[in-house]
């Protein structure tokens, strides 16, 4: 069986970071192959989240922050020279379009399609045809028309979630996996430097889930039974990554 990967974040910046990368996956995955209107889901969830908050001016300090260490580490001698300053290209070129004034998914919101669904999808089973026929009628459309739509409405969403894609990235391999043994199905640490993300991978075949709890110079790991609902007292062994 595949190893699961469960991650935890330990500050919010990191927690909206994952939030709008999982959705950003979930719409990828209606580009990639026709799911019908499940791709609102993850549009119109997008939209609300820009809409509570402007990520932009995070975002562009997150970048300067990773820039700056990254430029630190440059003239290292066990350090990639060239890798790293195609990362710090990569990184600089991704704060052009956060730099612009335009409030992100704006052309959305101003789309009379996208607006009359939002105001139904929320109701129990408002995907009839009686109630939406503006829907039925996309649905109607042949896949790579629709398939093109989607991929403009994501798009509208693209100067937030290519850097927060990279800096998520950034974060993952700032640490590398080690084997750990939880007696009793609990693991504690710390660490001296400040963490931002708690990366587990465990085996399904010890049916058992972990639950993560911390923040960012300590945390607890749980392992739970999933078929007896409680903290197995069984010993588990995991692999963990702790990310700065």
């Amino acid at each position: 069986m595949t190893d699961l990967i469960y991650e935890q974040p330990l500050n919010e910046k990191v927690r909206s970071y994952l939030r709008l990368e999982n959705l950003a996956q979930q719409l990828q995955n209606n580009v990639t192959q026709d799911q019908q209107h499940q791709c609102f889901f993850p549009l119109f969830s997008l939209l609300e989240l820009t809409e509570r908050c402007d990520y932009r001016t995070e975002l562009l300090k997150d970048i300067d922050r990773q820039v700056q260490q990254l430029r630190s580490i440059c003239y290292l001698q066990e350090a990639d020279s060239e890798q790293v300053n195609q990362l710090i290209q990569q990184l600089n070129s991704l704060k052009v379009p956060l730099q612009k004034p335009e409030r992100i998914g704006y052309k959305l919101k101003q789309d009379k399609f996208i607006s009359a669904l939002r105001q139904r999808f929320n109701m129990t089973g408002a995907y009839c045809n009686f109630d939406l026929p503006q829907l039925h009628f996309w649905l109607g459309k042949d896949w790579p028309q629709r398939k093109l739509d989607i991929q403009q409405w994501q798009e509208q969403f693209k100067p937030i979630l290519a850097p927060i894609t990279l800096l998520l990235n950034i974060y993952r391999n700032t640490a590398e996996f080690t084997r750990i043994s939880a007696q009793a199905g609990f693991y504690q640490g710390d660490s001296p430097h400040p963490l931002s993300l708690i990366r587990v991978k465990i085996n399904p075949i010890y049916n058992c889930y972990p639950t993560i709890s911390g923040h960012k110079n300590r945390y607890a790991i749980h392992f739970v039974d999933f078929s007896l609902h409680r903290h197995t007292q069984e010993t588990i062994e995991f692999s963990l990554a702790t990310c700065g």
